[in-house]
């Protein structure tokens, strides 16, 4: 069949008024009735493809070149929040008319393709209204302006703020602002807010633009607000859980307020329609992820302060440990905190002590977050090399160890261990958890949980011999500096460290404490002895009589005691030597206190001070004035020191320095009113001279026990020529069990005999050491 012209324009009019976006219209007044014949008509004409295509066709012209446009044309960069607020909302009513205009057309469309015989996906949806929201939805996007996400920031801030306080009392004065819209309660819009914002969130949910389009700006947003609660709620607070009110927060508050963003201001989802279901539950999971992210981020940036809090700060490490199993930040973690430790702990600016404190409350607080001990192990890697390399660590912990009262943490964990269970019961089988993927695989994982804290800091240096000889200098100080001595305070200290150490390591401590005990006894039988009373009547004296080889050497220090002092301390020596046999004294004079009265005029001063300090004032009650040579010359003291001890009585306002190196006697009352004026400076001198210690530091004790091997080193290599280092090593071993500090590393050794070598007393040849030919 043919057609004419005519016939095919009047085809064509007919068509164009069924479907007026042919011609770049929207509107016709076609009713049903009419659409059933131009129906027939295109059906007739068998050209259903090609009119839906071409209908296709210009209706995305139409989007692209009318509804795209003015749409994102109000999408302006405002600064006003309210005015970005009303700017998303008529973008959105706009756009929703709009796509409301081509309803009639899509129900024709639908007919249309419906008797097309391929009847193939339309923008690959089988349903044209899918189709053409596809196609809107790809228009749309197509033009994204650079600034786009503005006004819909400004929309959701401020509907946020409405629904996150719309439970909060309003009953208040008019001149008070609302917290929601920040407007007088007078003029309060929070109610139309929500409205708009349903209104506004039910039409991009029925355009499918809600993801495509707010999707990542209500992420971001939604993640500030999570960031700005989370540091509001717990920034420098550590003594309060805070997951559960952040879990709760984020349950009733922003899934809550999202569930009606999806829902058009249902509170709950429709329980038939599974992909809003999915949609906000993803949404749960990355918002729920994010918070435990952004909390645990927070925690580990005030991890060391909350160290330092420990145990105090138990909840804010509970919300660590649970928060680390559900994120990937313990790697973050463990460098963020190694790294605080050393810039904020480990350096010259910091005592030993106050190190030390951290260091325990490190361990206490990493064993609760990460009982496997990986991350402790990491992260106090530093601290240990640090405190390895300080002279003063062993003693300062020890003192800890020892130390008196309530904060000694030491002292407490000492305690803790003589109490507890020695057989604790194995892991069941059934408890047991695997390390965790960063551990260690050289370290026993049962070894690194049983550590407990003294074991940790002995195992800085790896020797308990050298915390046993510290104690033992220690208590030598304490004994030889208390006038009246606690003994009974000191064995229970000793038997505690005797569970920790060993009883073998602390034999030498308890002949310590014997000698207290026997020198009272001793000092009493003396004093009742006539002979030696009726020689001493103008002072009294007690002696600590001390077994020299269980104690650690003293200080080599020489001072001459008044000619007066010695008779007496001869006669106490001859009254020994009666008592005990055959055995003597050897008097340490610098050692000990002496209690000493000073008539000033009409006043009296009864002090206690060191036998130098009683001797030097002595000699000014013989001569008034003395040069720093003559001191040296009848003290036999050398004269740096006499410069420095002497300041003592000066401060005390008793002794003037008359004329450079020239001392003497203050008797007038300007020395009183000068001792009233210095007495500050006297507690200070006071205080430095007791806290001297008596014994050789450690490095020259160790020398002196190191020394201890050259004669069996000497006798080794005359009879075997040539020994190499290990050998001279092993043959050391079996003569060097019984003193303290008599063991000696491998190390420690080849130091020792190189120091030997470059005092040409040894040869070194290749690997073999052996003595110089004469």
């Amino acid at each position: 069949m043919s057609y004419s012209q005519c016939d095919i324009n009047n085809c064509w009019n007919k068509i164009t008024y069924a479907f007026p976006i042919l011609t770049d219209t929207l509107f016709t007044d076609c009713t049903n009735e009419e659409y059933d014949e131009i129906h027939r008509v295109i059906v007739g004409l068998g050209v259903q493809i090609k009119i839906r295509d071409l209908i296709l066709i210009h209706i995305e012209k139409y989007l692209r070149q009318h509804v795209a446009p003015s749409f994102w044309a109000k999408f302006q960069n405002v600064e006003e929040e309210l005015k970005g607020f009303q700017l998303f909302k008529s973008a959105v009513n706009d756009l929703y008319e709009s796509a409301a205009n081509f309803a009639g057309m899509l129900k024709r469309l639908t007919t249309l393709n419906n008797s097309c015989c391929d009847n193939k996906p339309i923008f690959l949806e089988k349903d044209v209204t899918l189709g053409f929201k596809q196609l809107l939805r790809s228009t749309l996007l197509s033009q994204l302006p650079l600034n786009f996400q503005v006004i819909i920031n400004h929309f959701y801030k401020i509907s946020f703020n409405v629904f996150d306080n719309e439970n909060e009392t309003s009953d208040m004065a008019e001149d008070v602002m609302c917290s929601g819209c920040w407007n007088e309660y007078t003029d309060c819009s929070c109610s139309y807010i929500v409205k708009v914002f349903y209104d506004t969130s039910r039409k991009l949910v029925e355009l499918q633009l809600l993801e495509r389009l707010t999707g990542q700006v209500l992420t971001n947003f939604i993640q500030m607000r999570i960031e700005s609660h989370i540091q509001k709620l717990c920034t420098g607070t550590f003594d309060v859980s805070h997951i559960s009110f952040l879990e709760n927060w984020l349950e009733t508050t922003v899934m809550s307020w999202l569930t009606r963003i999806y829902c058009a201001g249902s509170s709950k989802p429709p329980p038939d329609d599974k992909n809003i279901q999915n949609a906000i539950a993803k949404f749960k999971q990355k918002l729920s992820y994010y918070l435990y992210f952004t909390y645990t981020k927070l925690r580990i940036d005030q991890l060391f302060n909350i160290i330092i809090e420990y145990p105090d700060s138990q909840p804010a490490v509970d919300d660590i440990k649970l928060c680390l199993e559900k994120t990937d930040l313990r790697s973050t973690l463990c460098k963020k905190l190694k790294t605080e430790i050393e810039t904020r702990l480990l350096h010259p600016g910091v005592n030993t002590p106050d190190i030390l404190t951290a260091y325990i409350s490190t361990i206490r607080a990493l064993r609760h977050l990460d009982p496997s001990g990986v991350i402790l192990e990491t992260v106090t890697d530093p601290v240990r090399n640090y405190l390895r390399n300080r002279e003063d660590t062993v003693r300062s912990v020890v003192s800890s160890l020892t130390a008196e009262g309530a904060g000694s943490e030491l002292a407490e964990e000492l305690a803790k261990f003589a109490t507890d269970d020695e057989n604790e019961q194995e892991e069941a089988w059934d408890e047991w958890v695997p390390d965790p993927v960063d551990a260690d695989p050289k370290v026993n994982s049962s070894d690194r949980k049983a550590s407990d804290i003294i074991s940790m800091l002995v195992n800085v240096y790896g020797s308990k011999e050298l915390f046993v000889n510290e104690y033992r200098t220690l208590l030598a100080d304490r004994l030889l500096a208390q006038s009246v001595i606690n003994t009974e305070k000191e064995i229970r200290y000793l038997e505690l460290l005797k569970l920790r150490f060993g009883e073998s390591q602390l034999h030498f401590c308890e002949v310590m404490l014997k000698d207290v005990s026997d020198s009272k006894r001793i000092n009493a039988l003396i004093h009742q002895d006539k002979n030696f009373m009726a020689l001493n009547e103008k002072f009294t004296s007690n002696a600590m009589i001390l077994s020299a080889q269980f104690w650690p050497p003293f200080k080599d220090e020489s001072l001459a005691l008044p000619d007066e002092i010695k008779q007496h301390l001869e006669a106490y020596t001859k009254s020994f030597e009666a008592l005990k046999g055959n055995r003597t004294l050897n008097w340490k004079p610098h050692l000990g206190t002496v209690n000493i009265s000073i008539e000033i005029g009409e006043k009296t001063l009864d002090l206690t001070v060191s036998p130098f300090n009683a001797t030097l004032i002595m000699h000014f009650q013989d001569k008034p004035e003395w040069s720093l040579d003559e001191l040296h010359q009848v003290m036999k003291v050398p004269v740096t020191i006499l410069r420095r001890k002497i300041t003592y009585w000066q401060s005390m306002g008793l002794i003037s320095e008359k004329s450079p190196d020239y001392f003497v006697l203050v008797e007038s009352s300007d020395g009183n009113r000068s001792h009233v004026a210095t007495g500050q400076v006297q507690e200070m001198i006071c205080e430095d001279d007791e806290a001297e210690s008596a014994m050789a530091s450690a490095h020259d004790q160790r020398e002196g026990e190191l020394q201890v091997f050259w004669s069996y080193i000497v006798g080794m290599l005359t009879n075997l020529d040539s020994l190499p280092l290990d050998r001279i090593h092993q043959m050391l071993k079996m003569f060097a069990s019984q003193a303290p500090g008599t063991e000696c590393s491998l190390q420690e050794l080849r130091q020792f005999l190189d120091t030997k070598v470059r005092s040409h007393q040894l040869v070194l040849q290749g690997s073999l050491y052996k003595l110089p030919k004469p």
